[in-house]
């Protein structure tokens, strides 16, 4: 009995979210250097498959940074209208940030990869720097209101911010290396909330 279109629909989805997760694997150990054959080998596919789905990897890079900034900023959103105190929301955004990397590590390693890589044109490096700034901008405006709540230690908000970050992009590359170990000691998000409070 030939398929419905309902389940050739189903097909095609389990595939192009196969190829997206391939690819962000495969960018996250290789950066911009990554080849659709190499993609295309890492999702078990033939090269043709992949081009059949998308027009190269520039595609396929675009897709992902979309797809993973469209859930973080509706992620973003929901804390910025949480209610409660400054300090419950910079513990809830903490948490979130926490949550997320741990869950997506492979899209961390790739965005951080990107940032660096000078190959890459400059309209994706783009596209990966407008999430983190609009993160950076949440964190920064949690920050100054918990410090005005007494909820959040004092400081430059900017300079907590860059620490902050730098010890997140830390947690993102440490699983490259030490998986394992990663996985059973990742750090409960009460530590930096413990070092942030007032």
């Amino acid at each position: 009995m030939p398929r419905t279109e309902e389940e050739n629909q189903r097909i095609r989805d389990s595939q192009r979210a196969n190829i997206l997760k391939a690819a962000t694997d495969v960018f996250a150990l290789q950066g911009w250097s990554a080849t659709m054959a190499e993609i295309a080998d890492a999702a078990d596919v033939s090269q043709g498959l992949a081009y059949r789905y998308f027009s190269g990897k520039e595609a396929i890079f675009r897709e992902i940074v979309e797809r993973v900034t469209q859930a973080g900023m509706e992620g973003m959103q929901r804390i910025r209208e949480m209610p409660g105190t400054p300090g419950e929301r910079m513990a809830n955004l903490v948490s979130w940030t926490f949550d997320n990397r741990n869950e997506r590590i492979d899209f961390f390693e790739f965005a951080l990869r990107g940032f660096s890589d000078e190959t890459m044109p400059e309209d994706l490096r783009e596209l990966l720097r407008k999430p983190s700034r609009n993160y950076q901008d949440l964190l920064r405006s949690q920050i100054v209101e918990g410090q005005a709540s007494g909820e959040v230690a004092q400081g430059d908000p900017d300079q907590l911010v860059i620490a902050i970050i730098a010890c997140f992009n830390g947690l993102s590359r440490f699983p490259m290396r030490h998986s394992k170990y990663f996985q059973e000691h990742f750090p409960d998000s009460g530590i930096f909330l413990r070092m942030l409070k007032a």
